[in-house]
């Protein structure tokens, strides 16, 4: 086991950002930036045991400031839509988060939780080696109510699992909904759309969110996968529905839906598993949380260049956001989000990886 830190460079204001390596005992490799939490590279092993870095992203500090689709990234105050970037608790309206999403509030605001630097903090344990990251959240930031004290620690272990445990508290009460937007493709970050559709997907889970139009926001319906192309519940190729004409998928642009898990309320569960048929690499998301965002690259264009100045494509990529469901605070059939003074919002997310 290794843990090594070095420069990533500095942010526009100047504040110097590092970058933490940690390697287990099989050679597998994390590499974490304290600017937004962010997993710039995720080295696994195929079934040869060549390994290859499996996210997107970029080789430098400047485009995660300015281009980033959130590659990597922390995400929170509130990961998803909260629609027309207002909710109320308490009786007391929240309407000044800010709209960044069409008509909607997504992802925290305009600088999330992805766009700050976190105090961090090294270390290593039984089961690997880790980065504890901490971060304070003033109240009122991004229009959010309460001060809230986050903690997200990144744990490799040595089976080869990055495990992301994420912690807050409050002072007011407030919501949350904290999540990692890391962009897989398993056959390597620059192998590509066509890689990214051979992928064979599981996702546990018996039902989805539909949502009401292309602004993504639930209808509040929790509706049957069965009959639909959202049903992964067997493996099914990425890549085999993508372009069905449904209305799910044309208001995605794709997949960019949340499935509802099948589970038992705050069980460490398997929320999916995806296959990467070409070199035999595997991995499987494991979570605490109730639901899972399955996003499938849509709104990649080709406009940028990420690592090694490969040219990210529509649909170079997916996502797996373990989360509570969109627009929760406006949705009181879903699962709260609210967290409450002497509460403490606590969930495991764990990305598994082997190859056969």
């Amino acid at each position: 086991m290794d843990i090594e830190k070095s420069d990533f460079g500095q942010t526009k204001s100047g504040t110097p950002v590092q970058l933490y390596t940690l390697t287990n005992d099989n050679g597998m490799i994390a590499k974490i930036i304290n600017y937004g939490g962010i997993i710039v590279e995720l080295w696994a092993s195929d079934r040869d045991g060549a390994v290859v870095d499996v996210v997107l992203g970029f080789d430098n500090l400047a485009d995660y400031e300015e281009k980033s689709p959130y590659f990597g990234c922390i995400v929170g105050r509130y990961a998803n839509r909260i629609a027309k970037g207002n909710f109320v608790l308490d009786d007391v309206t929240y309407d000044k988060l800010a709209i960044n999403n069409g008509d909607h509030h997504l992802h925290g605001g305009l600088k999330g939780f992805g766009k700050q630097l976190w105090d961090a903090e090294p270390f290593e344990s039984a089961d690997g080696v880790g980065l504890k990251l901490h971060y304070a959240s003033s109240d009122m930031e991004e229009g959010y109510p309460g001060n809230l004290d986050v903690t997200v620690t990144y744990t490799l272990t040595n089976a080869d699992e990055l495990k992301i445990d994420y912690e807050a508290t409050t002072d007011k009460p407030t919501v949350c909904n904290l999540t990692n937007h890391s962009y897989f493709n398993l056959a390597g970050h620059d192998a590509g759309t066509a890689d990214q559709y051979a992928h064979e997907m599981m996702i546990n889970a018996d039902s989805f969110i539909p949502v009401a139009d292309a602004g993504a926001i639930p209808t509040g319906e929790i509706r049957p996968v069965k009959g639909t192309p959202m049903d992964f519940t067997q493996p099914t190729v990425i890549g085999k529905h993508i372009d069905d004409d449904d209305e799910q998928i044309k208001y995605g642009g794709g997949f960019d839906h949340d499935w509802v898990l099948n589970k038992t309320d705050g069980e460490l569960s398997l929320a999916a598993r995806v296959y990467e048929p070409k070199t035999g690499r595997i991995m499987e998301v494991h979570t605490t949380e109730p639901g899972v965002q399955f996003y499938s690259g849509n709104f990649l264009d080709g406009s940028f260049a990420g690592k090694e100045g490969e040219i990210y494509e529509h649909r170079y990529a997916f996502c797996l956001e373990t989360q509570h469901h969109p627009d929760s605070p406006n949705q009181p059939d879903f699962p709260s989000t609210v967290l409450r003074p002497g509460e403490i919002y606590k969930t495991t997310t764990v990305y598994k990886f082997f190859a056969k």
